[in-house]
Parts: structure tokens; sequence; C-alpha cells
């Protein structure tokens, strides 16, 4: 099947598109008509070379669609399901699978075998397939451990968003932290993900939640997603407002930019006995340099990957949120766009523009 796709043809260029080829479905493999697809910062950290990528590929990976077809094997979805995708594809039997952690699961199993006919192609050559997913296309071939189904009255738009970025910071709040009623939070960053934690955090009853960023409009959407205070490190040390503001720090804290500044800064802003989860995608090879000391008043500073989900079970129940009021993400989309201004919507990342553009299908 022929689509049209947003190809990296290497890092530091402009993604171009293209028309290439997505096979049928293998046996445990699901087609899926792309709906829409959410312009993710992790996206343009590949672009700019900060995570090395073999090219030419199809980035993307936070989506939702139909599904247009299934392979033989697969009984979870059929042809007109409504599903999210999510990249961290899990084989359930493996070790990470069986103890819990999916997200951590690399097995082979979920992916073709190298040597045999990929998902994606274009006159006969291999086009690489991200994440699993490769979302920056009319249509998305994935393992069947790939997918979550979804009630149909979810707006597609909205649904894809939950995908990466909206599970990604309320999971690392619920999961991977488990921040207890009462807390105090604090949230470096204010882009999706970033606000997918304040977010999270007011859902999971945070008595204060900080938000930390260096532009304007994003604090005052930080606010409207459940911030009770905010600071700018443009009016000065970021740790010592967030100190000023607290009883010497908070307990919990969430970076959410990717960067070794702001992930020290997490760990510094903690109070005796707190945990930093870093979430952003700090770049390969940059070391994160912590105060030794510190550890003898039991701070602690964790990882966390897309949340350190279970999509299948935390999906439907963060569009249940949704539809009851408690989630936004209609606050969260920017724009919408069309394929071919991708690159519009990546520039508009590099600047801090806005928190979220979808591309509509």
């Amino acid at each position: 099947m022929k689509a049209k796709a947003a190809v990296m043809r290497a890092a530091h260029e402009p993604l171009t598109i293209e028309e290439i080829e997505v096979d049928k479905p293998a046996r445990r493999e699901v087609l899926i008509r792309t709906g829409f697809a959410g312009v993710c910062h992790s996206d343009l950290h590949f672009m700019e070379g900060l995570y090395p990528i073999p090219c030419p590929c199809v980035l993307g990976h936070e989506s939702a669609g139909v599904v247009e077809e299934v392979g033989e094997d697969v009984t979870y979805v059929k042809k007109g399901d409504h599903v999210i995708t999510c990249l961290s594809t899990f084989c359930g039997e493996c070790e990470f699978c069986l103890t819990g952690r999916m997200t951590l699961c690399e097995s082979p199993m979920v992916q073709r075998a190298r040597d045999g006919q990929q998902r994606l192609s274009q006159n006969g050559e291999v086009v690489g397939q991200f994440a699993n997913l490769s979302s920056y296309s009319e249509y998305i071939l994935t393992h069947e451990h790939s997918v979550v189904k979804v009630r149909e009255d979810m707006p597609l738009d909205r649904a894809a968003l939950i995908g990466c970025g909206v599970m990604t910071g309320v999971g690392a709040v619920f999961h991977t932290a488990k921040v207890p009623p009462g807390s105090t939070v604090a949230v470096f960053g204010c882009g999706g993900i970033g606000l997918s934690a304040i977010n999270g955090a007011k859902i999971a009853g945070a008595g204060q939640i900080i938000a930390v960023d260096m532009v304007g409009s994003k604090l005052n959407l930080a606010k409207e997603f459940g911030a009770t205070d905010v600071v700018n490190p443009a009016d000065g040390d970021a740790v010592k407002q967030i100190r000023s503001l607290t009883d010497g720090g908070v307990e919990y804290s969430f970076e959410a930019v990717g960067l070794k500044l702001t992930a020290e800064q997490s760990f510094r802003a903690l109070r005796r006995g707190g945990t930093a989860t870093i979430i952003g995608m700090v770049p390969v090879g940059t070391n994160v340099e912590l105060h030794g000391p510190d550890f003898l008043r039991e701070k602690k500073i964790q990882g966390s990957s897309i949340g350190s989900n279970h999509f299948r079970v935390d999906m439907p129940r963060l569009v249940e949120f949704y539809l009851r009021g408690d989630l936004k993400l209609d606050e969260m989309i920017s724009g919408r766009i069309k394929l071919e201004e991708i690159n519009d919507a990546m520039d508009q990342l590099k600047t801090g523009e806005g928190a979220r553009n979808v591309i509509a299908f």
C-alpha cells in the first residue's frame, strides 16, 4: 500500500514529504489509517542528531487512528476499531513484561526479522521504522501489542496526545513517582509532557504544584492545568525561588526538558527525603552532576520511560478522565496542521512556542 509520509533523510535536515510503500500485515500485525499524530519534541531530538538513528526513516510515535486491516492471528482488534498507538510495544513474555515493567521490553519478537521483508520501503529499499510506529505517515503498520482500543466517541486528535506526551507526564506522577495526596511538587518545563505531569499531580491530589518555565505563555497555561505557583528562571535562580515557596524544597520534582541544567536543578530543588524524576531526554553523552552529601539526606533521583505505563489499562482510563473533565487535552493543542507543515511545527518546538501541534491526515 502506498502512503504519503514525512521522511528523515539525514540529521540536521528538514523532513521531506514522499511516497513510501507500507507492507501488508503479517500474522500479528495491525494496519492503521492514521487519524492524527502529535508533533513531539522527542522526534526533534533525533532530527537534531542528539540521538543517532539510521536513515532514511519515518519519525512519529504519538498517534491515533482507525484499524484498516489485521493479520490472521490478531484477535484483540478488528477493522474499524479506534485505537491509540504506544511506542512501548510489549512482548508479554520477557522478564520485564512478566514483572510489570513493560516499558523496558526490547524483545525482537515485536519486530520483523532483519533479513526479511520490512514494514516500510521505497523503490525496493528499506525505510526505517521509528519506535515500531512511524506515525508521520498516512498508514501505520505495527505489532498488535503497540495498540489499545478506545471508545469511538473519543475525538482522535485528543486521543493521539495520550499516546505519548500525556501518558509520559501523567504516568511519571502516578506510576514512577507515585505522588500521594497533599504532596509538594515542582515540574521543570511546561511543554506537552510537563503540562501533563502538572495535570497528573492535580488529579493525584498534590497540595502545591510549582511550574517552572522561561516562557510566560506556558506558565499561564500551566495554571490552567493545575499549577498553584509559577517560577520563571529569568526572575532569578529557579531553585532558590522554589525553596522560598516551600519549606526548603519540594517532595517530588519532575524534569521534562531534557537538559543537564534542569536535571541538576530538579535534584537541588528537593527537600530532605525528596525524589526527582527525570522524564526529559537528556542528550547522549551528557553527564548529570549531583552534590554527593545530598544522598545522606535520603534524596533520590530516578528515570521514567513513557510514564512506566501499562498502556492497555492506563490509556482507556485517561480517556475516561478526559471525558469527565479531569484530564485537559483541548487546551494542549496549539494547532491542527497538514503533514506538509511538519517542518514549521518542528521550528515551533525549537522556540518553545505552544504546547502541541497535531497533524490531521
